[in-house]
């Protein structure tokens, strides 16, 4: 069935409830998880009042711990359900290419995801990065909700 199962999370409780349901499927059908988180690239020029105020280093360096906390997160979950994973940060400001591209790369047969419920002008003008991925992936994608 699935071997290998990418989980996503961007530290939301809808997310935080998706990996946690990915990790009982993983260990349900004996596959493993690839935690992965994206953060922002780094824009000398932007509307970013956080990124206004760092180097391009301490920009790095606040995304590599925050990712670090996120995955940290699923890894652990992972570990005490007893199933394999591993976890990747990637940078780039659209998360759901970044989605598709390490599902694609860590060869994934799932992606798991959470939807964060928004409707109506709210969901049009945050958009959902889990629409997108069901969009333009060709990996199966369930939805958590």
């Amino acid at each position: 069935m699935y071997q290998r199962i990418l989980l996503p999370t961007d530290g939301s409780e809808a997310s935080r409830r998706a990996f946690l349901a990915g990790i009982d499927f993983a260990r349900s059908v004996g596959a493993e998880v690839v935690a992965m988180t994206a953060t922002p690239e780094f824009h000398t020029f932007t509307t970013d009042s956080a990124q206004l105020e760092e180097t391009p280093a301490q920009h790095a360096e606040a995304g590599r711990a925050r990712a670090e906390r996120l995955l940290g997160e699923v890894l652990a979950a992972a570990r005490d359900a007893g199933v394999p994973c591993t976890g990747v940060q990637a940078v780039s400001d659209e998360p759901y290419e970044a989605i598709i591209a390490t599902a694609r790369e860590r060869m994934c047969d799932l992606i798991v995801m959470a939807s964060h419920g928004r409707k109506g002008l709210k969901a049009l003008l945050l958009g959902s990065e889990t629409q997108k991925v069901l969009v333009h992936s060709a990996i199966p994608v369930l939805v958590h909700r």
